[in-house]
């Protein structure tokens, strides 16, 4: 496990992002076998976010994943076993809700969400009006921008029907994993959250509890080295599984807490 560093604040120099009061931030990355690119990621992180704290959550890699992104100057988090994406963004909130960070930035380690447009989820952050801001490919679409292929635009395009008419909420990324949160949220996906493919079913869990969501456009990237794991059977069994995990979560009555 990478030796902790001192809790830090982010700036743009001044002692302010944004206008807006500084923060403890914590910018979070899952992992599992991400060698080739998690250092360069944590790199570009340190070098937008200087004094933010990076934290890569080593979710039981069998490669060189912990000790490249200690290399790189991140905080590494190291789980005794693979628990899955959302069992490794659980445990980013838990640690930094035990600290004390009032936002946690997630990004992925395979390079997909740049350091440069962290700024615009934070900048929506700072407004104070939302609780979770998730930055969306398709809000707008520059040209020559990343986008992925049909086959994922259509199930992408299937959970942003689908969350809409629970949440009766414009979505428009309901896949996207690169997200802001305040405080308010921090202490709440801390104490529960969903595992396995925990996007689209965290946006309707927020939405139970209250949490105040909004979407930015940004720019994503192709991966940098690692290659998906999701499929086409492991996609459609994907698809099933969170698709009844959402319904489920309709079922269920969370208590809701006061800000």
């Amino acid at each position: 496990m990478g030796t902790v560093l001192s809790e830090s604040r982010y700036s743009d120099g001044t002692g302010a992002f944004g206008g807006a009061r500084v923060k403890k931030l914590l910018v979070m990355m899952p992992a599992y076998n991400e060698a080739a690119s998690v250092a360069g990621v944590v790199a570009g992180v340190r070098a937008s976010l200087p004094e933010a704290t990076v934290l890569v959550i080593n979710d039981g890699s069998g490669d060189a994943t912990a000790a490249e992104a200690a290399r790189a100057g991140a905080v590494v988090l190291d789980l005794p076993v693979n628990l899955g994406i959302g069992g490794a963004e659980q445990a980013g909130y838990r640690y930094a809700a035990q600290r004390g960070f009032d936002a946690v930035v997630r990004v992925d380690a395979d390079g997909q969400h740049p350091a440069g447009e962290i700024h615009k989820l934070l900048e929506r952050l700072e407004a104070g009006d939302v609780d979770l801001v998730v930055g969306s490919r398709f809000l707008e679409h520059p040209a020559g921008a990343y986008r992925p292929g049909r086959l994922r635009r259509l199930g992408i395009g299937f959970y942003a029907k689908l969350i809409g008419l629970i949440t009766r909420r414009r979505v428009t990324d309901p896949t996207s994993g690169f997200r802001a949160a305040n405080r308010r949220a921090i202490v709440r996906f801390a104490e529960r959250y969903p595992e396995d493919y925990p996007e689209p079913e965290s946006l309707v869990y927020a939405y139970r509890l209250g949490l105040r969501v909004a979407e930015v456009p940004v720019a994503m990237l192709a991966r940098q080295a690692s290659v998906s794991s999701i499929n086409i059977p492991v996609g459609a069994y994907y698809a099933i599984k969170v698709t009844l995990a959402i319904l489920i979560d309709l079922l269920r009555s969370y208590k809701r807490r006061p800000s």
